[in-house]
């Protein structure tokens, strides 16, 4: 044993090595696989039809192996059901003693023998003159085989056997009956299979690449127009194709999309170019402020436009935060979802901590309303009527706060007795650097941010805020879901 496993260790080795010469499968060489994702259709439409003559070739198929199948089976058996009334009709023949040595050939019949228990031929066909007696040479199918080569046919042969008593004794009768009307038949079944499968594979080849190509056109006009809008050409819309198919929707949504994008663009545009003209102003007037102070010799004079120029500075801070904030808002998304935020307590809170206001703010409460969402962000809602309300009231300012008692929504109003808005302005104080009255906006403050900002974070929480008239003034309200009790 000792000496063996050397060689068996050599063996082993050698084994290997013929192993790894061994040429790799063609599917795994990577030039194969590159040459075959080269050769694959890439298009939508030779796809597709591709897919569609496989799909009708294989039905077309299966569909001719059953007709096949079936044909055979049914010539078969018409060809057996034959050959039977034949053996039986011989049958009776030899039954009553009037069985001649030649026997007549039916329809369809190719021989017939008799031999009797001894293995002698006591009766045939024509055909079968000087012929020995029948023996079987093996089965086919279930059936049993005779060489029948003496009798020149070379087509298959359905040979019934039947044996039957007589006044002289048992006797065997054998009839042959033809296959050539079945083979006949099978073969031209199959040509006329394989001609209708040709021509239906080139029919579905065609209608479909005819039919996916003017499908796919519309997409294509869709996928050119797209490609050639650049972000200075939103205003460029896709081709709508007719009908209220598929395709129509995706060119009617994308048209949606564009609409959007391109409102987006022009808000974008004239919000970077307000903020410019917002910062402009304060920035060249505090430039101005400052290179004074640095060269006026009068020290009160100095002073006070320093002061101007902290002013303008607390301006432009307050404008900065806006605009960061905005950012922030739009940067957010569609909704804001929170914790459950005491409504009642923020606005009691929100109202208390404001002491500098120049008019007393009334305050008409309902404990219990609670919304979800961010406290902080609805506390500078609240901050941005009332700044609103406090710059534009004559003596007074009024917060109510209610839940709508059919709906549930916290219903929060911010009034104040200033004059009226119109009702064609009642839109546009809520855009973006927007005033009504502009002087008196700057002189107290205001960077025109404030209604936008909070017109978003009330969108971010599912609500909304629209301007009513009052009988002494006008009204902010806002509405918001109700959430969950804390």
């Amino acid at each position: 044993m000792a000496e063996a496993e050397p060689g068996r260790s050599g063996f082993l080795r050698a084994a290997r090595r013929r192993v790894a010469a061994m040429p790799r499968p063609l599917t795994g060489h990577p030039r194969t696989s590159a040459l075959i994702r080269r050769l694959a259709p890439r298009s939508v439409r030779t796809r597709t039809t591709l897919a569609a003559c496989v799909s009708v070739a294989l039905v077309m198929l299966a569909a001719s192996a059953v007709v096949q199948t079936l044909l055979r089976v049914n010539l078969e058996h018409t060809v057996e059901t034959g050959a039977r009334e034949e053996t039986q009709a011989v049958s009776r023949l030899a039954a009553t003693g009037h069985l001649t040595p030649q026997l007549p050939l039916g329809p369809g019949t190719d021989f017939i023998q008799v031999v009797d228990a001894h293995g002698k031929v006591v009766a045939r066909s024509q055909n079968l003159s000087g012929r020995p007696a029948l023996s079987p040479t093996g089965t086919h199918e279930g059936h049993r085989t005779y060489n029948l080569d003496a009798l020149g046919e070379k087509h298959d042969q359905r040979v019934t056997t039947v044996t039957t008593a007589t006044p002289t004794g048992p006797v065997t009768i054998h009839v042959g009956a033809s296959l050539r009307t079945a083979d006949t038949a099978e073969d031209i079944t199959t040509a006329a299979l394989a001609a209708l499968s040709t021509l239906l594979l080139l029919t579905v080849g065609a209608l479909t690449w005819r039919t996916t190509g003017r499908a796919l056109r519309p997409v294509e006009a869709i996928r050119a127009e797209v490609a050639a809008i650049s972000e200075r050409g939103l205003d460029r819309r896709v081709p709508t194709p007719r009908g209220d198919d598929e395709i129509a929707r995706l060119a009617a949504t994308m048209n949606a999309m564009l609409e959007r994008l391109e409102g987006a663009g022009i808000r974008q545009r004239r919000f970077i170019a307000d903020a410019s003209h917002e910062l402009r102003s304060p920035l060249a007037v505090l430039r101005t402020q400052l290179e004074v102070a640095h060269t006026h010799p009068d020290p009160t004079v100095r002073d006070t436009l320093v002061e101007g120029a902290l002013q303008d500075t607390e301006r432009l801070q307050a404008l900065s935060a806006d605009l960061l904030l905005l950012a922030r808002l739009d940067a957010t998304g569609q909704s804001q979802s929170g914790e459950p935020v005491d409504l009642a307590d923020l606005v009691r809170a929100t109202v208390a901590a404001r002491t500098t206001d120049p008019h007393e703010v009334a305050l008409h409460t309902s404990d219990g309303i609670t919304v979800s969402g961010n406290a902080l962000w609805l506390g500078r809602l609240l901050t941005n009527l009332l700044d609103n309300a406090q710059r534009h009231a004559r003596r007074c300012v009024a917060v109510r706060l209610a839940a709508d008692p059919v709906t549930g929504v916290a219903v929060l109003d911010v009034s104040n007795d200033g004059l009226p808005i119109a009702a064609a302005d009642r839109g546009k104080i809520f855009e973006r650097f927007t005033r009504l009255d502009d002087a008196r906006s700057r002189d107290d403050g205001g960077t025109g941010l404030g209604l936008s900002i909070a017109l978003d974070i009330a969108a971010l929480h599912g609500g909304t805020i629209t301007v009513e008239d009052a009988s002494d003034g006008v009204t902010f309200r806002t509405r918001l879901p109700a959430g969950p009790r804390g």
